[in-house]
């Protein structure tokens, strides 16, 4: 059955397959054809293009050529207009700048414009002689412009008067009458109290021309005149800052020119110089700064080679003086001067550093820090040439009363006005110190002053014969040191211990005066060891203790004229302190007014009863008393009036 199918099955398959090949065949001519149609159509479009050509040539033609006259168009008028421009600034810079400066900078600004306009544009005809033309009046407007810039320079580069720099400073520093009663409480140490003072910068040049000089600048720069530019401006303001300083008294002064000085005349000229450098550093070249910035603000400047060169000789000049003073002979009374110097240098130090800001102006910063380390080495040496001339004083004079030394007095008085320049100096250890606290090297310093002047007192008081009179002379001495330490900043410095120390030498001395002074006097009035009676002596010459009335009366008279010998001697002496001096004639009271009165109440009854009672007994205990009170007074007093009455 299978089999019997088979041939059906491949009868359809051949029908089948002759008809997918026939429609093949088919398919293929429809392909033919369509290939032949498309042929047709390119062949066409391609004829269609080749008759388009002609005309689309012409369009773009005609197009081109309408552009072209549109630019000539522009073109003409954009040179009309740069004719036109020329014109009108031509006509401005003919007139100069002196009546209209702004236009006339303009004008130049349009000029350059102009300029940029040929130059990029040669191809146009006339190109080159207007060119010519402009840049001819650019050479003109730029000498005008100099000239302008020479002339407004002049005007507005007058010196300042003193006045008004005295008014621009706070007002501790003014040098007015009217200030003297509000600076009559101050310290003496005049920068106390400056760290919050207000400076004025005063008005060098208005400021409405600032800017105008600032345009002409950069127009002489853009014209390659810089270097007159600069110079122009160096010799203005220069010659304005140099004659500011000359008005105020500022001079420059060499290290023989202060050698040749009085110490009045130069502590004088020291203190003008220190508000000269206040006023020359905070006020005139910070004002100076501000308008070399301003002038030279933008474009291709240097200004602060412009500025350097403009202060050079007025720096010079003030710091030549402060050098003159470091370099020349140290005395002490310099070393206050000096820190004085030193300070305001240390002061201005910032100020410094900003005002000469740059490169150009290292040199005048390193100058400046120079003489400040100068100032700082020279004082440094003064405090060390002090303590040496303390400790070696040879004065040979004498204060013959025993009262305190003028050595003494100067050179606590010094060292209280260094305690007025603590903080001073303390930068001032801080410049050569390291590693060490200030206070401990100020403590140190001040420690060593004080032996060797001690040192001193010691030698002094060995040139006086009377021993009493060296033990009064090294306590008044001891006594005024420990005093003013225990009044002054120099207590917390020095210490408790150093006062307890010099306390205890100055009751040493006191103790010792006492002993030398009035050991004779005590010893007359002591009965030991005295001789008892002789053969001849009745049992009425002798008293209860066997002491015989002619021993006695020896005695009494020996007695007074110690006294006598004493009070003379001893009233012209001086013990300046009320407080010591009573605590030492109270001390010598306690020991010889009891002594006394003992005396007289065992023995007086023999030499009472005599013919002539007051021959030995000349003094009452009262008398002795009130007379002790001329002790160490520093008078004359005539021979003291016998008052005795038993």
């Amino acid at each position: 059955m299978a089999v019997s199918a088979l041939p059906r099955t491949m009868d359809a398959l051949t029908r089948r397959a002759t008809m997918l090949r026939d429609s093949l065949h088919k398919s293929q001519g429809n392909t033919d054809g369509m290939v032949a149609i498309l042929g047709s159509f390119d062949h066409r479009l391609s004829a269609l293009e080749a008759a388009m050509r002609p005309t689309q040539v012409r369009t773009h033609a005609i197009r081109m050529a309408h552009e072209n006259i549109d630019k000539t168009l522009k073109a003409g008028e954009a040179i009309l207009a740069q004719f036109d421009l020329t014109r009108r600034a031509e006509a401005t810079i003919l007139r100069g700048p002196h009546e209209d400066l702004e236009s006339y900078l303009e004008a130049v600004d349009t000029l350059k414009g102009i300029s940029r306009f040929f130059s990029s544009n040669k191809n146009f005809r006339s190109s080159e002689g207007i060119l010519n033309h402009v840049n001819g009046l650019l050479a003109k407007s730029s000498l005008k412009i100099e000239e302008e810039f020479k002339q407004l320079m002049g005007t507005y580069s007058k010196p300042i008067e003193p006045d008004r720099l005295f008014d621009c400073l706070p007002k501790s520093l003014r040098p007015s009458k009217d200030d003297e009663d509000e600076n009559a409480n101050q310290s003496d140490h005049p920068s106390k109290g400056l760290e919050t003072a207000v400076y004025k910068t005063p008005t060098l040049v208005p400021p409405r021309i600032l800017p105008l000089m600032n345009d002409i600048a950069q127009q002489l720069v853009q014209a390659g005149n810089q270097q007159s530019c600069y110079k122009i401006y160096r010799e203005s303001r220069g010659s304005a800052l140099e004659s500011s300083l000359r008005k105020l008294g500022v001079e420059k002064l060499t290290k023989d020119d202060v050698q040749k000085m009085q110490w009045e005349a130069l502590e004088a000229k020291i203190g003008n110089w220190i508000q000269f450098m206040r006023i020359a550093v905070k006020l005139l070249l910070a004002g100076e700064r501000k308008i070399c910035d301003q002038i030279f603000e933008g474009g291709n400047f240097n200004k602060d080679q412009c500025f350097a060169e403009m202060a050079t000789n007025s720096v010079v000049t003030l710091l030549s003086f402060g050098d003159a003073v470091a370099k020349s002979k140290r005395s002490p009374e310099k070393l206050f001067v000096l820190l004085d110097m030193y300070e305001v240098m240390r002061e201005l130090q910032p100020e410094i550093e900003v005002v000469f800001e740059g490169k150009a102006c290292s040199e005048m910063r390193e100058t400046a820090l120079g003489l400040t380390k100068r100032l700082a080495q020279t004082a440094q040496e003064t405090f060390a040439d002090f303590e040496e001339a303390v400790e070696k004083d040879a004065s040979k004079t004498i204060v013959q009363d025993g009262t305190v030394h003028p050595l003494t007095s100067y050179v606590i008085n010094y060292v209280k006005f260094l305690f007025d320049y603590q903080s001073t100096l303390k930068l001032l250890f801080q410049e050569f110190e390291t590693g060490s606290e200030t206070e401990s090297q100020l403590a140190v310093v001040t420690t060593r002053i004080m032996q060797a002047l001690q040192n001193n007192l010691d030698g002094k008081s060995k040139q006086y014969k009377d021993p009493a009179l060296t033990h009064l002379f090294l306590m008044n001495n001891v006594h005024y040191m420990v005093r003013s330490v225990r009044r002054s900043e120099a207590k917390d410095i020095l210490g408790d211990d150093w006062i307890q120390r010099h306390r205890r030498i100055v009751q040493q001395n006191a103790n010792q005066y006492k002993r030398v002074a009035w050991a004779k006097v005590l010893q007359a009035l002591s009965v030991q060891g005295a001789p008892g009676s002789t053969g001849s002596s009745t049992p009425a010459d002798l008293n209860s203790s066997g002491v015989s009335r002619a021993v006695i009366k020896e005695r009494f008279k020996a007695f007074n004229t110690q006294f006598e010998e004493l009070h003379a001697k001893q009233s012209l002496w001086i013990v300046p302190d009320q407080e010591l001096r009573e605590s030492l004639r109270l001390a010598i009271a306690e020991v010889l007014l009891p002594a006394y009165r003992s005396f007289i109440k065992r023995f007086g009854n023999l030499v009472g009863s005599g013919k002539n009672p007051l021959k030995y007994i000349r003094y009452s205990p009262e008398l002795v008393d009130k007379l002790l009170n001329e002790f160490f007074e520093g008078q004359q007093y005539g021979e003291p009036k016998h008052q005795h009455r038993l």
